[in-house]
C-alpha cells in the first residue's frame, strides 16, 4: 500500500474466498463514530428474533434511517436496549475481534482496529451479527446508504459493483482537533476496513479520499 497521508491511517482487506486477512501494522485503534450503528442495528434485530419478537414497523423505520441516513436521534435508545457496553462486548465475542474496546454509554467511542472492522464486516455478511432472519434486510439497508455517509470504498467501485456492496461509515470532527474517519465495506468475496484521524483543518473530504484511494489500490492490486 503506497500512500502519503497525514495523520493516522490504517487499512485491512479480508479475502473471504481464501479466508486470509491482509493489512497494516501495528493494529492501532481509532473510534468508529457512526460506523458502529451497523452493529447496533444488527445486535438489536438478532436479539428480537431470538426472543421470537417481530419488530414494529416504526422501529424498522428508525433503524433504516439510522443506517441509510446515519440518523443519530434514536441510536442510543437501541444501544441501551442492547445492553450498552455489554453489546460491544457481545460484538467482540460474536465476531472474533481482538483489538476492539467499548466505552460505557457510547457506541460512537468504540475503539476498533482496521482488521477488526474487516472482521465485523465479515460477521455482518455471513449472518452472525444480525442472525438468519435479518441479515438480508440489514445488508440491503447498507447497500442503500445515502447522503453524507455515502463515501469512501463505494466511490472506488464500478457502478454495477456498487449495487451489491454494503457500507457503513463514520465521520466526526471531535474536540481533539481531528477528523475521525471510519470506513467499512462488505463486497462479493471481500471486506475492507479503513480507520483514520488527522488535523481537522484538512476537512472531511481528506479522510473520505483516503478510504477511496485505499479501496482503489486494494481492488486493482489485491494483496497476496
Amino acid at each position: 500500500m503506497t500512500m502519503n497521508v497525514k495523520g493516522f491511517w490504517s487499512w485491512a482487506f479480508y479475502d473471504l474466498k481464501e479466508d486470509k486477512m491482509y493489512g497494516s501494522t501495528p493494529y492501532t485503534t481509532s473510534d468508529t463514530a457512526s460506523m458502529a450503528k451497523a452493529w447496533v442495528a444488527a445486535d438489536w434485530l438478532r436479539r428480537q428474533a431470538e426472543q421470537n419478537k417481530q419488530p414494529a414497523a416504526a422501529a424498522l423505520q428508525e433503524l433504516s434511517r439510522m443506517i441509510r441516513d446515519s440518523e443519530t436521534e434514536n441510536t442510543f435508545k437501541y444501544h441501551v436496549q442492547n445492553g450498552n457496553l455489554t453489546s460491544i462486548k457481545r460484538m467482540i465475542t460474536t465476531c472474533g475481534l481482538t483489538e476492539t474496546k467499548g466505552t460505557q454509554n457510547s457506541w460512537s467511542l468504540t475503539q476498533m482496529s482496521a482488521r477488526d472492522v474487516a472482521r465485523l464486516a465479515k460477521c455482518i455478511g455471513d449472518g452472525r451479527a444480525a442472525g438468519p432472519k435479518w441479515t438480508g434486510w440489514l445488508l440491503n439497508e447498507m447497500r442503500n446508504v445515502r447522503g453524507p455517509g455515502r463515501f469512501g470504498p463505494i466511490e472506488a467501485l464500478p457502478v454495477d459493483v456498487q449495487k451489491t456492496t454494503a457500507i457503513k461509515n463514520g465521520w466526526l470532527a471531535r474536540d481533539d482537533g481531528q477528523w475521525h474517519i471510519a470506513c467499512m465495506a462488505v463486497g462479493d468475496g471481500w471486506t475492507i476496513g479503513v480507520m483514520a484521524h488527522y488535523p481537522s483543518t484538512l476537512g472531511k473530504d481528506y479522510g473520505t479520499k483516503t478510504c477511496r484511494e485505499v479501496t482503489k489500490q486494494l481492488l486493482t492490486q489485491p494483496p497476496r
